[in-house]
C-alpha cells in the first residue's frame, strides 16, 4: 500500500476558522453601544491581552500599551474627556480600555528584536521614523485588541470621539504614553446593537494585478 503526503489543500482544514469563529470575529460582530452590569473580571482581561501580544508588528516592536479603566474614580476622570455623544455609552461599560503608544518602546527594541542590534538606536535617532513605526504599529495593534475582546467572549465598542490630550493629562501626565482609541468592553445589553450597515463589494473594494 503505497502512502501519500497530505498536500497543502489536503491540510487546509487545520488553518482555517471555523464558521462559528468567522462569525464571532467577523461576520456576526458589531459594535456594541451599551453594557449589561455584568462585571468582567482580571482572568477575562489578561486573557484579552495574552491574545493580542502576538498580533504582528514592524520588526515586533509592539508599542502599543493598554490602561483598563474600571473603578468609579476612573471612569469618571476618564469621561471628562469623551465627547458628548460617547458619554452614555463609556459609562455603561464595566471596562474602557485605553489604547495607548508607549512614545519610549525603542527601550524594548532590544530584547523583542536581537537580531537588529542597531535598530534602538536607529529609532532614537530618527524622530519621524520612531513615529511613524509607533503610529502604524499601535493602529495595527488596535484592530487585534478589538479581535481580541470578540475572541474572549466579550463585546467591544471602539471609538476616537474623545480630547486624547485630555486623556493623556489626566493618565499619562509624564507624557511617556500617547492616547489613540479607546475601547469599551464588556457584555451586551439588550439594546446594545445598531442595524448593521452596508460594506463595499468586492468588486468596488478590490483589484488584481
Amino acid at each position: 500500500m503505497t502512502e501519500t503526503t497530505p498536500t497543502s489543500a489536503d491540510l487546509s482544514h487545520l488553518y482555517e476558522l471555523s464558521p462559528g469563529g468567522r462569525q464571532l470575529l467577523f461576520t456576526d460582530a458589531r459594535t456594541a453601544y451599551s453594557f449589561s452590569s455584568e462585571p468582567v473580571s482580571d482572568d477575562r482581561l489578561r486573557a484579552v491581552y495574552e491574545l493580542v501580544k502576538w498580533a504582528p508588528t514592524s520588526a515586533n516592536i509592539n508599542p502599543m500599551r493598554v490602561l483598563f479603566v474600571r473603578t468609579p474614580d476612573g471612569k469618571e476622570r476618564l469621561l471628562r474627556g469623551v465627547a458628548e455623544p460617547n458619554r452614555a455609552q463609556t459609562a455603561s461599560a464595566p471596562v474602557t480600555a485605553v489604547i495607548a503608544m508607549d512614545t519610549q518602546y525603542p527601550e524594548y527594541v532590544p530584547v523583542l528584536a536581537p537580531s537588529n542590534p542597531n535598530f534602538r538606536t536607529m529609532l532614537e535617532a530618527n524622530d519621524e521614523l520612531r513615529n511613524s513605526h509607533g503610529d502604524f504599529n499601535t493602529t495595527l495593534q488596535a484592530g487585534y485588541f478589538i479581535l481580541a475582546v470578540r475572541a474572549a467572549g466579550l463585546v467591544a465598542g471602539p471609538m476616537k470621539g474623545f480630547n486624547a490630550a485630555a486623556v493623556d493629562k489626566e493618565f499619562f501626565d509624564d507624557g511617556r504614553w500617547r492616547s489613540v482609541l479607546l475601547v469599551n468592553i464588556g457584555h451586551p445589553a439588550d439594546d446594545a446593537f445598531r442595524e448593521r450597515l452596508p460594506r463595499p463589494t468586492f468588486e468596488q473594494a478590490v483589484r488584481m494585478a
